[in-house]
């Protein structure tokens, strides 16, 4: 049997053409600036800029300094907000480290002290007990324990305050914004492109006009925070509302409920397992903010592995590294075990509240008589410092001895990958004429999906141009482009293996698991530490950090091949590799087109991390806006960023359509 070939003849030559006339012009383009003296081939002329940095930065200046609403100025406005979001997280932060007291300074009298840093595993572990069982109660009990006798207690529990808050304010506006829209079409059309922005802006580039509105410190941060966080929040229950089966609603309104009680009777225990999800990504996005978010006041274990990185801390950096890690897995196991648990799962009404809750009872007690024993035996309240580890010498020291050890093989493939991948890439992006580069862009978009996805994609291309950032937005290109090449390389066939070994699948699920895991910051320790820092560097990062998609969606894809697909190869007699390369590949092309999708997106959001490496692309540009707090140029750089984007998700979105449609798939 052999599956058709459904790529034409002019469309192998659209394409062939296309890349042939791109490499004459990139090969050629500095040849013909000289001999022609117009610099306009390779740079766009700075007379033509438009200047909508200036224009942003002075309309954000005039709205904070000058702009007033009747009663209020805007400033008032962001005070007033900025406070209703620092007094919960005042309380959170007391509750876990510093305890509550009166007046400032040497004034200061202590009322009551924070909790026992037992009685917080305590109230952990039960959670975890509750949401699952004792298998889960130890991993979190022994992750938390870790915090302490390692000696980040104190950061964990100032992240964990921020988490505290973070993620209640992001669930919840997720959540109010995932009704409307599934209450209105409108709502839906009109946040959809916001929620895309949302996701592919970086996060450094909303952080400048944060910072102006809401000022240095802990707020900021968890604003900032709560915009990254909420957009996987608001789809997922826009989804999830959506797809409530018929026959539920059916149910709910022959029962006479009005729309209040549809919404939280019916529609949300019905889709809570769903909403669960949900919840999960805000709290694993928070914890992937903590380091970012440092940047702007935030503190914690984030500020130690930022001013450990800029101090080359190596023992430093991986020690609150890791501890972010591990708070990473037992936040990230304990809310999926959450998401899992069944209404049957839950209390049972008509009992008294005591024989309904009889953990919560269990726990208060404990929590309070640690509290009371706490006040007279110090090494209850917090953990004794004497006591404390350090791995920091080892780390340091075991870098040392490989970096000594295996140096000339770490250069080696450093340089091979430099010499023969990366710099002829690079050559060839940069050198595309920005007038080519436009028009290409177009006329691949038009083949893919059209001439209006042309159209926008030829318009998002040239504000790029127009704002000065071609030179960037090539360099951008260029990495995300050999990043995902590498990590498609490897997550592919992994995923192929996985879909068709159940054993690997375990395996492969787990590393994958723990990779998604992490915070995006993690990766870039151990990659400085071997490789410092550079394009190289930037790469395997960003390979790290974007593997997990290509290797998901492969085995997926998979996995999803129509049974009677393989029978029907079986029949004709199909070798197993002739079964893969003929029938499983060509049925799973629009799931790994996906799997490309996120792996480009993931890419692009971890190459503005990589700018603290040394890179010089449009990561470096919104990086050096952020220091300088220069609003519009943050703004402008963020958005080419999502330009970029937004047309790779837009042209592969399409290819993906188009090949379920020539496969007859749904």
């Amino acid at each position: 049997m052999r599956v058709v070939r459904y790529i034409t003849q002019p469309t192998r030559m659209f394409w062939l053409g296309l890349l042939l006339i791109t490499w004459v012009l990139s090969s050629y383009s500095f040849s013909l600036y000289k001999a022609l003296g117009a610099r306009w081939i390779i740079k766009f002329p700075k007379k033509w800029e438009m200047p909508l940095a200036d224009t942003i930065s002075e309309a954000m200046k005039w709205l904070v300094e000058d702009a007033s609403f009747g009663l209020f100025t805007f400033r008032e406005f962001t005070r007033f907000i900025s406070s209703i979001i620092e007094w919960p997280y005042q309380v959170v932060r007391s509750s876990l480290i510093e305890g509550f007291s009166t007046g400032q300074g040497q004034q200061a009298v202590e009322i009551a002290p924070a909790l026992s840093w037992i009685a917080i595993i305590v109230v952990l572990v039960a959670l975890a007990r509750y949401a699952k069982d004792w298998r889960l109660a130890s991993l979190v009990g022994l992750c938390f324990l870790y915090l302490a006798v390692f000696g980040q207690w104190e950061s964990a529990m100032i992240t964990l305050a921020s988490i505290l808050i973070a993620v209640p304010l992001g669930v919840a506006g997720g959540l109010t914004l995932g009704i409307l829209s599934y209450r209105s079409a409108l709502v839906e059309r009109l946040l959809r492109p916001i929620l895309d922005l949302m996701q592919t802006v970086p996060v450094f580039a909303y952080l400048v006009p944060i910072l102006f509105l809401f000022g240095f410190g802990p707020v900021s941060a968890l604003v900032a925070t709560m915009i990254y966080a909420m957009p996987p929040m608001v789809r997922v229950s826009t989804v999830a509302l959506q797809t409530v089966p018929a026959e539920v609603i059916e149910a709910g309104t022959m029962a006479g409920c009005t729309q209040h009680q549809m919404l939280w009777k019916v529609l949300i225990p019905t889709t809570m397992p769903t909403l669960m999800v949900g919840v999960n990504q805000v709290i694993m996005l928070s914890l992937n903010m903590v380091i970012i978010a440092s940047m702007i006041g935030a503190g914690g274990l984030g500020y130690d592995v930022l001013t450990s990185l800029r101090r080359l801390d190596i023992g430093g950096g991986v020690e609150a590294g890791m501890a972010i890690v591990v708070m990473a897995i037992a936040l990230d196991r304990l809310s999926q075990a959450f998401a899992k648990k069944t209404q049957d799962d839950l209390p049972k009404s008509g009992l008294s509240f005591v024989r309904r809750h009889p953990w919560l009872m269990t726990v208060g007690m404990i929590v309070v008589g640690l509290w009371l024993v706490g006040l007279l035996v110090p090494s209850l309240q917090s953990y004794p410092e004497g006591a404390t580890l350090t791995t920091s010498t080892f780390w340091t020291e075991t870098m040392k001895w490989i970096n000594v050890n295996f140096f000339d093989i770490f250069e080696a493939i450093k340089t091979f990958f430099l010499t023969y991948l990366m710099i002829p890439i690079k050559r060839f992006f940069v050198g595309i004429p920005w007038v080519w580069g436009i028009i290409a862009i177009s006329l691949a978009a038009w083949r893919v999906g059209g001439w209006k996805l042309g159209l926008m994609a030829g318009f998002m291309a040239l504000f790029i141009a127009s704002n000065g950032l071609w030179g960037k937005a090539m360099i951008t290109v260029y990495l995300c482009g050999v990043s995902v090449l590498i990590a498609s390389v490897i997550g592919i066939p992994l995923g192929v293996w996985a879909g068709q070994n159940e054993r690997v699948n375990t395996v492969v699920g787990a590393f994958i698991d723990t990779l998604q895991t992490l915070p995006s910051f993690v990766y870039l320790i151990p990659v400085i530490m071997l490789f410092r820092v550079g394009d190289f560097s930037a790469m395997i990062a960003v390979v790290l950090y974007a593997l997990a998609p290509a290797v998901r969606y492969a085995a997926h894809g998979i996995r999803e091949v129509p049974s009677q697909m393989i029978e029907a190869g079986k029949v004709s007699g199909c070798t197993s590799w002739q079964m893969l390369w003929r029938i499983k590949l060509p049925m799973a092309t629009p799931s790994l087109l996906l799997g490309l999708n996120q792996t480009i997106m993931l890419a692009l959001s971890m190459l503005v991390i990589t700018a603290l490496v040394g890179t010089r692309d449009l990561g470096q540009e919104v990086y050096i806006a952020l220091t300088k707090a220069n609003t519009g140029r943050g703004v402008i750089a963020g958005l080419s960023v999502a330009f970029i984007a937004i047309i790779a998700d837009r042209i592969i979105s399409a290819m993906a359509q188009a090949s379920r449609e020539r496969l007859g798939l749904k």
